[in-house]
C-alpha cells in the first residue's frame, strides 16, 4: 500500500515592506528678499512739503515792492520765483507749486504785486501773465531737465535759456494777449508795452539759474528726474 503525502505547498518566503525613501525635492534656490517697497507716503509729503514752500517763495517774490509802470503791470520779482520754482522743482512740482500760489492769491489773500488778491486781478492788465505762470514753471521745469544733464560747464547757460525760454515762449505772449484784451488795443501797442519788461526778465533769468545751481548743489536729490 503506498502511502500517500499531502503535496507540500510551496513555501512562500515572507515579504518585507521596504519603506521607499522619500524622493528628494528639487532643490530650491532660497527666496532672495526684496527690496523694500518706495516710500510712497514719504515722497507724497516730500512733495507736498516742496510744493507749498516754493508757493511762499513766489508769494515774497512778488511782495517785494514793485516798480510802476505806465500799462498797469508794474515789474515785480514774481517771474523770478516762478521760473526758480519750475527749474529746482521740476516740470510737474513747478506747476502745482505755482498753481497752488494762484489759487490761493485768487482766494483772496494779498500774495500778487502790490499786495492784492482775490477775483478781482482778473480784470486787470496782468491777468495773461498771471494765468499763464503755472505754465511758464512747468515749461521752464521741462526744459531745465535737459540743461541738468549736460556737461556741468554748459549747464549755467542752458539753464538760463530754459527760463528765457519759458518767459518768451509761454508768459510774454499771454501777457501780449491780457493787455489786449483788458486795455482794448491792437498787438501793436501791446508788444510796445511788453518790451518794457524784457530787460528784467533777462537779468532774473539769469538770478534764477545761479540760484538753481546753487540749490542743487546744496540738495542734489532735491530734483527727481
Amino acid at each position: 500500500m503506498s502511502t500517500r503525502f499531502p503535496d507540500d505547498s510551496p513555501t512562500t518566503a515572507p515579504t518585507t515592506t521596504v519603506p521607499h525613501e522619500p524622493v528628494a525635492a528639487a532643490h530650491e534656490d532660497p527666496v532672495v528678499a526684496a527690496p523694500p517697497a518706495p516710500r510712497v507716503a514719504h515722497r507724497a509729503s516730500t512733495d507736498l512739503a516742496l510744493v507749498a514752500t516754493f508757493a511762499a517763495f513766489v508769494a515774497a517774490c512778488a511782495l517785494v515792492p514793485p516798480i510802476p509802470t505806465g500799462s498797469g503791470v508794474p515789474i515785480t520779482l514774481q517771474t523770478f520765483g516762478v521760473v526758480t520754482a519750475g527749474l529746482v522743482l521740476g516740470a510737474r512740482r513747478g506747476f502745482l507749486a505755482v498753481a497752488l500760489y494762484l489759487a490761493v492769491g485768487l482766494a483772496g489773500a494779498p500774495v500778487f504785486a502790490g499786495m492784492t488778491g482775490g477775483l478781482g486781478v482778473l480784470g486787470g492788465p496782468s491777468v495773461g501773465y498771471l494765468l499763464a505762470f503755472p505754465f511758464a514753471a512747468a515749461v521752464a521745469g521741462w526744459l531745465g531737465g535737459y540743461a541738468l544733464r549736460a556737461r556741468p560747464r554748459w549747464r549755467y547757460l542752458l539753464l538760463v535759456a530754459a527760463g528765457l525760454g519759458s518767459s518768451f515762449l509761454v508768459t510774454h505772449p499771454a501777457g501780449i494777449l491780457g493787455l489786449m484784451a483788458r486795455l482794448g488795443i491792437g498787438p501793436g501797442e501791446a508788444l510796445a508795452i511788453d518790451v518794457v519788461y524784457w530787460p528784467g526778465d533777462v537779468a532774473k533769468n539769469l538770478l534764477a539759474a545761479a540760484v538753481t545751481l546753487a540749490v542743487l548743489r546744496a540738495f542734489p536729490d532735491l530734483r527727481r528726474r
